[in-house]
């Protein structure tokens, strides 16, 4: 997959059998990369996607987005994407279509301080990495947006990033 690569479902990106990896900057996104690749990933299984490219694609999808895409949480993702990438955050996109390799994503994804790592199957988005206070989420809806599961109910940086 490229970054250039749209799999969407309702008009929202949906990118089935990838994990999606939020990571507070391009130094711990490449040095992510590079794990990864040291892992037995191949170059082609991971995207990279700057802040403002994954800015970029989520306002298109917001823009874009199908009635349907408010029924899961995909376009609720996708703002909380839109919304890391705004604070600076690099993004990688790695193909692990089977669980055993996006639990492997995910724990190189935690050594280089990953905010987020979600894990997209045709019908559950999995968080792989604990997030915020590890209460259960409550209700969410399109017009409430994702739990983001952090004390102020916003996503935040690891140590103030």
């Amino acid at each position: 997959m490229t970054p250039n690569d749209r799999p969407e479902a309702y008009g929202v990106f949906k990118p089935v059998g990838h994990v999606i990896v939020a990571l507070p900057t391009e130094a711990d996104a490449q040095g992510a990369m590079t794990a990864l690749l040291g892992d037995g990933f191949a170059p082609e299984d991971i995207a990279f996607y700057s802040p403002e490219k994954m800015r970029r694609q989520a306002d298109i999808d917001i823009e874009q987005a199908g009635v349907l895409a408010g029924i899961g949480q995909e376009l609720n993702l996708v703002k909380s994407h839109r919304e890391l990438a705004i604070k600076g955050h690099s993004f990688l996109v790695v193909h692990a279509p089977q669980n055993d390799r996006a639990q492997r994503v995910a724990a190189i994804a935690r050594r280089f301080n990953a905010t987020r790592a979600q894990s997209y199957g045709h019908l559950m988005i999995e968080e792989l990495i604990e997030v915020g206070s590890g209460e259960h989420q409550v209700a969410e809806s399109p017009d409430r947006g994702l739990d983001a599961q952090t004390q102020s109910g916003h996503e935040v940086g690891i140590a103030g990033r």
